[in-house]
C-alpha cells in the first residue's frame, strides 16, 4: 500500500514553482540595484578625487564679471 503523503501534489508544485520564479526575479532586481548604486558611488568618488587634485593645481576660479547697467 502506498503512502498518500508521499504522492506528488500538482498544486503544491505549481505554487512552489511560482514562488521560486518570484524569488529569482526579486534577487535579480536587488543585484542590479546594488550594482547600479556601487557604480554610482565609484563614479562619484572618482570625480571627487579628480576635482580635488585638478582644483588644487589650477587655483580658484575667477568670479564672473559684473554687468554694467544702463541708467
Amino acid at each position: 500500500m502506498s503512502n498518500p503523503w508521499l504522492k506528488k501534489n500538482p498544486f503544491m508544485s505549481m505554487w512552489l514553482s511560482a514562488a521560486n520564479s518570484a524569488a529569482g526575479s526579486a534577487r535579480g532586481q536587488i543585484a542590479a540595484s546594488a550594482k547600479r548604486q556601487s557604480q554610482a558611488a565609484i563614479t562619484q568618488a572618482t570625480q571627487d578625487v579628480m576635482s580635488f587634485w585638478t582644483g588644487a593645481l589650477t587655483g580658484h576660479p575667477k568670479p564672473p564679471a559684473r554687468r554694467k547697467t544702463k541708467r
